[in-house]
């Protein structure tokens, strides 16, 4: 039986959630959708303890969240985003992992300037480094790459609608600084908490009409989960890519997966080869470059650490040849990515077509051009 939160301040509340979600495997009740996000309005409003705020997150992760707790914490974290409305119909908005990747080069910072090429306005967010990963983020290649990733979300809103640019960033310490201000706390935690999952969803810039969710996953459960999340907060679609470490690029070598919904209604999958679309690599992603410090064949040894900047400025080099049409596995990994958006949003026939729309924007210099006009 769930506790009225109407009548209780911010302690009581958060007391009496952790007195039922954190008893054990056996005896943890869950709480409801109400519960989770009065719950997390008041760690994000400085109302609580931190220790209870930990205790809250970790406990909602060791019990495994309910539905109705993801979007309870969804909806508080969506209530304390400055959302803004861009000057377009349709946006695509485009998420990596918020803790970026630290196994491959990171590319797909340079996917929103080439759908933008392809008219379809297109948006990234994120933050410059977050655990438990601390990988090369959006945020580090476009800023090695000469782009402000500190502009306000209005003006990102309005470059969206410029023809010219047609793309942005925008950094969550702009659009949701009450949760951006959790960073010591995420450090603190260690391992993933349901923040991880919901701030993908936060939707800092919307389109007048439809708003479209592209965003990755590793493991099997996640689809349904974002698909769910991404119907609650209101996306009219939705394309989730089984992607490396996470991402919105499939693996350039092995047959993939992707997702979807439309017009918020239920998810179907899709099966993937990159061979059909022209795409022969020997690498799943972009390597990385071996004299980054710190680099050995397997980056995921305990001890090794990745020299970030390196990498982040490796990627930004990488990234820029691949919009100048130097071909490679970064130019394939945008091909591969730009014509899942493209098909999902039925701007080409299928994704042969979609494919070939992405390398003339690359090849035609269209796509850094986009991208030159946002610097």
């Amino acid at each position: 039986m769930s506790t009225p939160t109407k009548n209780l301040d911010a302690n009581e509340l958060m007391h009496s959630i952790i007195q039922r979600i954190a008893t054990g495997p056996e005896l943890s009740k869950d709480i409801t959708l109400e519960e989770a996000r009065a719950g997390m309005q008041a760690i994000l409003a400085g109302e609580v303890d931190q220790v209870q705020a930990a205790v809250f997150l970790i406990a909602l992760r060791m019990k495994r969240e309910t539905d109705d707790e993801a979007k309870g914490v969804l909806q508080a974290v969506r209530d304390a985003t400055l959302r803004v409305e861009a000057p377009v119909d349709e946006l695509l908005d485009i998420v990596d992992p918020y803790d970026g990747f630290n196994r491959h080069i990171l590319v797909s910072a340079f996917l929103p300037a080439v759908l933008a090429a392809c008219a379809v306005p297109a948006v990234s967010h994120g933050v410059k480094s977050v655990g438990p990963k601390y990988g090369v983020t959006h945020s580090q290649v476009l800023q090695a790459a000469g782009l402000s990733v500190d502009r306000k979300t209005d003006e990102v809103g309005q470059a969206l609608g410029h023809p010219d640019i047609g793309w942005g960033y925008v950094d969550q310490s702009r659009f949701c600084p009450s949760l951006h201000r959790l960073y010591v706390l995420r450090d603190k935690i260690v391992k993933r908490p349901v923040i991880t999952t919901v701030e993908v969803l936060a939707g800092p810039l919307v389109a007048r009409t439809k708003t479209h969710l592209v965003t990755g996953y590793v493991h099997k459960p996640y689809p349904r989960i974002y698909a769910l999340l991404a119907r609650h907060a209101g996306f009219s679609s939705a394309l989730l890519v089984r992607g490396v470490e996470g991402g919105v690029t499939p693996s350039l070598k092995q047959k993939g997966k992707i997702w979807f919904y439309h017009e918020l209604g239920d998810e179907a999958s899709l099966d993937l080869n990159p061979e059909t679309l022209g795409i022969d690599q020997s690498v799943r992603a972009v390597p990385l470059p071996q004299n980054v410090a710190g680099y050995r064949k397997k980056q995921t040894e305990a001890g090794q650490t990745l020299d970030i900047h390196a990498m982040a400025k490796a990627a930004a080099e990488t990234g820029l040849g691949a919009l100048d049409g130097a071909p490679g596995p970064a130019f394939d990994s945008l091909v591969y990515a730009g014509a899942l958006v493209l098909s999902h949003l039925k701007r080409a026939g299928d994704l042969q077509q979609g494919a070939e729309q992405i390398r003339r924007v690359l090849t035609g210099g269209k796509a850094r051009s986009h991208f030159d006009a946002a610097r």
